[in-house]
């Protein structure tokens, strides 16, 4: 479903397959309004997500100030992924661009968990809806608590039910 652009809503865009997995998962939980979010098609990398934030959906959230985005993207164990990419959010839109994902990769928090990316996404949902953390509290996803936080109370009014 195609979102209303001068509503509140949430853009996803994923780097990869998995994590458009996630994504989608997370967006066909119960608790997600359907017409509030769009899962975008992966770029193919998070350096590449990065210069699409940059290149083209800077402009669209300069257009449509009620939309946000999360960049999701792997963190392939670098601890300053994190800090690199906000470097590249333009300021003014620092409170509308969210960057998460998994420490390592999905397949390996797949791994771990034993079940697969969608099921993974939903359970993200559920966390989101019920302000619990038995999936986000995951030592792979731990890391994301300040922005997932900052994200939430963002996006929980218009987005979770």
């Amino acid at each position: 479903m195609r979102l209303n652009k001068y509503q509140d809503s949430l853009l996803v865009l994923p780097e990869d397959d998995a994590n458009r997995q996630l994504a989608v998962g997370f967006s066909v939980n119960l608790n997600v309004k359907e017409n509030a979010i769009q899962v975008l098609n992966e770029v193919g990398g998070w350096s590449k997500a990065v210069d699409s934030l940059e290149k083209t959906y800077s402009h669209i959230l300069r257009k449509y100030t009620k939309m946000r985005i999360v960049l999701l993207i792997d963190f392939d164990q670098r601890d300053d992924r994190l800090a690199y990419v906000q470097q590249r959010i333009p300021d003014e839109l620092r409170d509308r661009v969210f960057i998460l994902g998994v420490q390592s990769e999905p397949e390996r928090l797949k791994a771990s968990l034993r079940k697969g990316l969608e099921a993974i996404g939903e359970s993200m949902a559920d966390d989101c809806a019920n302000d619990t953390d038995e999936i986000w509290g995951h030592v792979l996803l731990n890391h994301n608590r300040a922005e997932l936080a900052r994200m939430i109370r963002t996006v929980k009014p218009f987005l979770l039910e």
